[in-house]
């Protein structure tokens, strides 16, 4: 029965199904820009570089686990125990819809790195997408491993939800170290990006490197204020989001440091 009521809530979180979060901490981070813990080892494995196009499911080593539900059954997200060994961290939970990596940061200009990373091709369901018009998806260039100390522009060539098609371009600092995530935004007036064509660098970066391009859907996130202190978050205060069947939930930090630190907590999915 789907909870429609705070009884039912309640219900729901004396039964509640729990996933385990114990991640390692990843060196060279940059304060004020978002990391992806996603080859942080521990709780969940480390996640694998990906090469060609693939679409993430609960089953991709690197995703919290969680048990699929029978519509109209759902798992919501309703509580989460979180410790971080630095001060003022933002740790927010995404769907990781799909990915690609093996893009190098010698290969530039007038050569463009094409990407194969169209949502309607890798399979995504629409009910891990969201919205009709995109705008609940964030989409990301994702470092694996450093590429060059030349500073480069990256012309990211997209489609919007519109079926039009723009550029957008992205400056990436000199040495981009590996689990460093960079935005790419929808130009203004634009809902959603729909795929992602192509990158092209201005120049070569110096080191080949490895980076690609992540798709995610953010379901929730919070903050912790003191570091190695326990914050408890409730339903209210995440909103109680509802996890898609096979969605593949992954972490992402916004560094203070520079480093991510240690993570550890306990998610608790409210199931009804």
């Amino acid at each position: 029965m789907a909870i429609t009521s705070r009884d039912q809530l309640i219900a729901a979180l004396t039964l509640a199904r729990h996933a385990l979060i114990d991640k390692a901490s990843l060196a060279n981070a940059v304060a004020g820009r978002t990391y992806s813990l996603w080859r942080a080892t521990g709780q969940p494995g480390q996640g694998a570089i990906p090469t060609t196009a693939a679409v993430c499911t609960r089953a991709t080593t690197g995703a919290l686990a969680f048990t699929n539900q029978t519509p109209p059954v759902a798992s919501h997200i309703a509580w989460l125990d979180l410790v971080t060994a630095n001060s003022a961290s933002n740790l927010s939970i995404h769907d990781r819809l799909c990915h690609q990596g093996g893009l190098s940061g010698t290969v530039a200009s007038p050569t463009a790195q094409t990407t194969n990373l169209p949502l309607t091709l890798v399979g995504v369901s629409s009910d891990r997408i969201g919205a009709v018009e995109l705008s609940e998806l964030s989409w990301w260039l994702e470092w694996y491993t450093d590429t060059g100390g030349t500073g480069v522009n990256a012309t990211v060539n997209v489609t919007y939800a519109d079926d039009t098609t723009g550029d957008v371009v992205i400056a990436l600092a000199a040495t981009s170290r590996a689990s460093g995530l960079y935005p790419i935004l929808p130009a203004a007036g634009k809902t959603g990006i729909k795929q992602v064509n192509s990158v092209l660098l201005s120049a070569t970066t110096g080191t080949a490197g490895n980076f690609g391009v992540t798709a995610t859907r953010f379901l929730t996130g919070t903050t912790t204020m003191v570091a190695n202190k326990s914050e408890i978050r409730d339903w209210a205060g995440l909103g109680l989001p509802v996890v898609p069947n096979d969605a593949c939930l992954a972490l992402l930090m916004f560094c203070s440091t520079t480093t991510t630190g240690m993570v550890r907590g306990l998610l608790k999915l409210a199931v009804g």
